[in-house]
């Protein structure tokens, strides 16, 4: 009882650093969004919050987080009501989430350079059903500018994202599509995306002859970048481009084809000619001029793109956000996007981390030596 007295305090003292992180309007959308509509075993807003975010950061199961609240004297809950009222809190979390990356985010060089990716999570059990968390970042901040959840069948889609005028997108090579370069393009944006050439074809001029790329390629010696200019066919026009390609070395080639392979297999696939090819060979189309980013800027650019991979990886291993512990459809997306709320919570607490002072008051003078 004395350790679960000191939990309750301790957890108190940092709620209210957690409380000054929530987005305006908050506890008036839990109620008009249909999170707490009866307040029986519930006190408020806070309280519900707490109790979700018990189940959903600390990683408790629904019995445990069920006593913890009791015991903390927050609400007199079973499993099974925090269970449902989880499931109730299904938009308030994802208006939560949304509220808490809508925001500017600062700028590179005049210009946002933007990676996006997805990745699946599945439900608990050997039928689980299969989930797509589409995300994206802003590499100058590493913080989320847009995330969208969906099921298995949501592709990997330029589209879904929100591009300003100027934006530089980074995407791998599901991204790859003329119908995605004309998404960006035609909203002001700039591509710079991993070319995979069967999903992407180009063309030496517009209306011109179709490029045989590992053709094109092939002259070239290990380590050794080129570009030449290659057009794209959108759904409603033509867009102007550089296909860039260097040589792997032999180890990093092997690597990557070893790579291919266990992708080929997880999709009961075997890896044919042009996958094999592929493995030698680092290609990307942009959409970005020569003049503002030569060959070699680009190529290190989109290296930058594995910080987003980096985010999911953070995500699944300390969010645990690789395993839907729910069944339904409407425990599974309100546990999804209370995961993701937590995870911009964190985000935005480590961003603010360096203002806040170990004293609870700010002391604006400056320090004075000792001695």
């Amino acid at each position: 009882m004395k350790n679960m007295q000191l939990w309750t305090a301790r957890a108190d003292e940092q709620w209210g650093i957690l409380a000054d992180l929530m987005p305006d309007g908050w506890e008036l959308k839990a109620r008009e969004l249909g999170a707490l509509r009866r307040t029986r075993s519930v006190k408020n807003p806070s309280a519900l919050l707490r109790m979700l975010l018990l189940h959903l950061a600390d990683g408790c199961s629904l019995r445990e987080s069920a006593t913890r609240i009791t015991l903390a004297g927050w609400g007199q809950v079973s499993a099974v009501a925090v269970f449902k009222r989880l499931r109730a809190s299904e938009r308030w979390l994802a208006w939560l989430a949304k509220a808490s990356w809508n925001q500017e985010v600062p700028s590179v060089a005049g210009r946002r350079l933007l990676a996006v990716d997805a990745s699946t999570v599945r439900e608990q059990g050997e039928t689980g059903s299969l989930w797509r968390v589409h995300w994206c970042v802003d590499l100058s901040s590493l913080s989320c500018t847009h995330f969208e959840l969906t099921d298995v069948r949501g592709g990997e889609k330029f589209a879904r994202f929100p591009i300003r005028t100027g934006d530089i997108i980074l995407g791998d090579r599901g991204y790859s599509t003329p119908p995605g370069v004309e998404s960006v393009r035609s909203r002001g944006g700039d591509v710079l995306v991993r070319l995979n050439p069967m999903s992407l074809p180009l063309y030496d001029q517009k209306n011109g002859r179709l490029i045989e790329v590992f053709k094109r390629i092939s002259i070239l010696r290990v380590g050794q970048a080129a570009e030449w200019t290659a057009w794209v066919r959108g759904p409603t026009q033509w867009y102007k481009g550089r296909l860039l390609a260097v040589k792997r070395s032999r180890a990093s080639a092997l690597r990557e084809l070893q790579r291919h392979r266990r992708m080929a297999s997880y999709r009961d696939r075997k890896l044919g000619p042009s996958g094999r090819k592929m493995a030698h060979y680092v290609l990307i189309w942009t959409s970005v001029s020569a003049k503002e980013m030569p060959t070699r800027e680009v190529l290190r650019t989109y290296r930058l793109r594995w910080q987003i991979e980096l985010v999911f990886k953070r995500m699944k291993s300390l969010m645990g956000l690789g395993l839907l512990p729910k069944r339904t459809d409407g425990s599974s997306r309100a546990w999804l996007n209370g995961k993701l709320f937590v995870a911009l919570l964190v985000e935005k607490l480590w961003r603010q981390a360096e203002h806040f002072s170990p004293w609870g008051y700010s002391d604006p003078s400056p320090a004075k030596p000792v001695a």
